[in-house]
C-alpha cells in the first residue's frame, strides 16, 4: 500500500511537471512567435553535432532497454536516417520558408496574394519504443524547421533512452525550446490531454484511438503513424532468391519490430515450397547463430516475447505448420530472442493474420491469380506498407496504381522510409497525416494566406447599394 501511494504520488509530480513544462513553451511561443531562417538553421545543426558526439551514449542506451540491440541497427536505422534527415532539411529549409506567390482572380484586381509558412507553436510528439530515437529526431527535426517548440514523451518501456535522450537536448535547447516528458501510462494520457498546436503519434491503432480522442477535446490537430499489416507480393516470375533476400533483410531488422516490416507474404501457390527455403537460406545465413549474436536484437520484453509465443500456439493449435529458422540449433529457452519463424496454412481466425505481429513471425499465404492476391489486400485493412516483388514493369505500374497503401516500395523492403524526399504516413487504421522533408515542415506549419491590396480599391463596384451599372457588368463577365 505504501509503494502504491508513493507510486501516485510520483505519477501526480510528473503530471504536475508536465503541464508546468507546458505552460512555459506556451508562455515562450506568445513571447517569441516566430524564428528566423539563421536560428532554425543553427539549431538544426547543433542537434546534429550532439547526436554524433553522443552516439555511443545513445547506443547503448537503446541496447539496454532492449537488453541487447544490434549496436549496427542502432548506427543504420536510427543514427543514420536521423543525421542524413537533418541534413536534407538543412538543405532545403530555406526554400521551404519562402512566400508562395498566388493568383488573383481578375474579378479582384489589382492586387496580389501569397501564402506564408508560420509556426504553430507548441507541438507533441509522443514516440514508441521500437526505434526511440530515430522516432523522435525526425519529428523533431520537422518540427524545429517549422520553427516551433517540442515536447517529447518517450515510452516507459525504453527508460535509459529516455534519460540519454533528455541529456542529450538539454545540452543545445532549453527547457522552454524543447522538453523531453517521461512517465507511466498516467503521464501520456495528460500529455495526449495537453492543447498543443498539433500532435504527433507513433504506435498501435488502440492507443491512436485513445490519443486522438484526448486531442479532439481541444481541437488539436494530430498526425498518427500507426502501422498494420504490410504484406509482401511476389510475382509469378521473380528470382526468388532475391524477394527472398529482401524479405528476410525487413523482417529480421530489429528482429521484426518494426512498424513497416513485412507482416506477411502472398506467395503463388506453386512457389512456396520454394520461397521457405530461400527465406531459410537467406536468414540463416544472415543469422547464423540468434543466442548470443550481437547483430540479431532481443525482444523489447517479456510481455511482447509472450505476446508473440501465444500467437504461434494460437497458430499451431488452429492447424497451422510452424518452421523455425534456427541454424545452429540453439537453445533460446529463458532468453527474449525469438527465432525468425516462418507460418504456413495461416486462416483468417488465427491472431497472427488480425494483429501486427511486431516481431520475427512471417506468414505465407498462396495465392492462385494475381486478381486474387490484389482482391486479398483490398478487403483488409489498408496497410502502412506495401512490398512487390517482380520485374515486369507493366505489373509494377498495375500494383502502384491498383492497390492501397500509406507507402511502397517494389524489389525491396524498409528503405522507401529513409528517403528525405518522400512523405510517410498511413491511410485509415495504419495513420492519418504525413512527415518527412517538406511533407513534415508543411504539416508543422501554418500555410496563411494572405491578400494584399495597395491604395487603389478596385473593389468599390461591389459595395452597398447595389444594383449600379458596373456591378451589372461584374455580373456579365463573371457568372457564365
Amino acid at each position: 500500500m505504501v509503494a502504491d501511494i508513493a507510486y501516485l504520488q510520483q505519477q501526480d509530480d510528473a503530471i504536475s511537471e508536465l503541464k508546468e513544462l507546458f505552460t512555459l513553451q506556451r508562455a515562450a511561443c506568445r513571447a517569441a512567435p516566430s524564428a528566423e531562417l539563421a536560428q532554425r538553421i543553427r539549431q538544426l545543426r547543433q542537434l546534429k553535432a550532439a547526436l554524433i558526439a553522443q552516439q555511443q551514449q545513445l547506443i547503448d542506451a537503446i541496447n539496454q532497454d532492449f537488453g541487447r540491440r544490434s549496436s549496427d541497427e542502432t548506427r543504420l536505422a536510427e543514427l543514420l536516417p536521423s543525421v542524413e534527415g537533418i541534413n536534407y532539411t538543412i538543405k532545403h529549409l530555406s526554400d521551404w520558408m519562402k512566400p508562395s506567390r498566388r493568383s488573383v482572380g481578375l474579378a479582384f484586381q489589382p492586387a496580389t496574394a501569397r501564402v506564408i509558412y508560420q509556426p504553430l507553436g507548441v507541438v507533441g510528439i509522443i514516440v514508441p519504443w521500437n526505434y526511440p530515437l530515430y522516432l523522435a529526431m525526425g519529428p523533431l527535426t520537422a518540427a524545429l524547421a517549422a520553427g516551433n517548440r517540442a515536447m517529447i514523451k518517450m515510452s516507459e518501456s525504453t527508460p535509459a533512452t529516455a534519460a540519454a535522450l533528455a541529456n542529450l537536448l538539454a545540452t543545445v535547447f532549453t527547457q522552454d525550446q524543447v522538453a523531453v516528458v517521461c512517465g507511466e501510462t498516467e503521464v501520456a494520457v495528460a500529455f495526449a490531454k495537453l492543447p498543443f498546436d498539433h500532435l504527433l503519434f507513433t504506435g498501435g491503432g488502440g492507443i491512436g484511438r485513445h490519443v486522438m480522442r484526448a486531442a479532439a477535446e481541444n481541437l488539436t490537430p494530430v498526425t498518427l503513424e500507426l502501422g498494420g499489416k504490410s504484406p509482401a507480393l511476389i510475382s509469378t516470375d521473380v528470382p526468388i532468391a532475391d524477394a527472398a533476400e529482401r524479405i528476410a533483410f525487413g523482417k529480421g531488422l530489429n528482429a521484426g519490430q518494426t512498424c513497416v516490416a513485412p507482416d506477411y507474404v502472398l506467395c503463388p501457390r506453386e512457389r512456396v515450397a520454394e520461397l521457405v527455403e530461400a527465406l531459410r537460406q537467406r536468414f540463416s545465413k544472415m543469422y547464423p547463430t540468434l543466442a548470443a549474436n550481437p547483430d540479431y536484437t532481443q525482444i523489447i520484453n517479456a510481455q511482447h516475447y509472450q505476446r508473440l509465443t501465444g500467437y504461434l500456439s494460437d497458430a499451431l493449435d488452429k492447424g497451422a505448420s510452424v518452421h523455425e529458422i534456427n541454424a545452429a540449433g540453439e537453445d533460446l529457452a529463458g532468453t527474449r530472442v525469438l527465432a525468425p519463424t516462418l507460418v504456413l496454412g495461416v486462416t483468417d481466425d488465427m491472431r497472427v493474420m488480425q494483429d501486427e505481429i511486431f516481431g520475427p513471425l512471417l506468414p505465407i499465404v498462396p495465392y492462385d491469380s494475381l486478381e486474387q492476391a490484389l482482391a486479398y489486400i483490398a478487403e483488409r485493412p489498408t496497410p502502412l506498407a506495401l512490398y512487390y516483388f517482380g520485374y515486369d514493369r507493366a505489373e509494377q505500374q498495375r500494383i502502384m496504381t491498383q492497390t492501397q497503401a500509406g507507402g511502397m516500395c517494389i524489389n525491396d523492403t524498409l528503405l522507401h522510409v529513409a528517403q528525405d524526399d518522400l512523405p510517410f504516413g498511413g491511410k485509415g487504421p495504419s495513420g492519418m497525416g504525413q512527415y518527412h522533408g517538406r511533407e513534415g515542415f508543411l504539416t508543422f506549419s501554418q500555410a496563411k494566406g494572405v491578400y494584399i491590396k495597395q491604395q487603389f480599391n478596385g473593389a468599390r463596384p461591389i459595395y452597398p447599394p447595389y444594383g449600379g451599372t458596373l456591378l451589372k457588368w461584374i455580373y456579365r463577365l463573371f457568372i457564365r
